[in-house]
């Protein structure tokens, strides 16, 4: 199968602008195509990115897989592993893993889903 050259014709449009302007309609129409992933990325998350925070904020990985499920559980996964930790945090007037292990052992769910709007349980 052979490829008609059309390159001339398709190229039309951009003939006439500079390197600068070519540079930044480079870079809208690679901001267009990155734009829905990046919004899908904003709004959405999953068990094991939010297990890898945990981990980055100091966690073992049996302590974020406990806190991740309670999240899980309750409907506040999507508010976000670190921030839940760091919101019983300021209620507790603790420090993040003082906080994170009691939630990690099964306390401060039902204070903590109150306060995010989870499922009480």
């Amino acid at each position: 199968m052979e490829r008609p050259d059309d390159f001339e014709k398709r190229r039309e449009h951009l003939k006439g602008l500079s390197d600068e302007e070519l540079k930044q309609r480079f870079w809208q129409l690679a901001e267009e195509i990155v734009r829905p992933l990046y919004e899908l990325a904003w709004s959405h998350t999953s068990p094991s990115i939010e297990r890898s925070v945990l981990l980055r904020m100091g966690f073992s990985s049996l302590e974020a897989k406990a806190i991740v499920s309670g999240l899980e559980k309750r409907g506040l996964l999507g508010k976000g592993a670190g921030r839940a930790v760091l919101e019983y945090a300021a209620m507790t007037g603790s420090h993040y893993l003082e906080a994170g292990r009691a939630l990690s052992e099964g306390k401060g769910w039902e204070e903590l889903s109150r306060r995010l709007g989870g499922v009480t349980r």
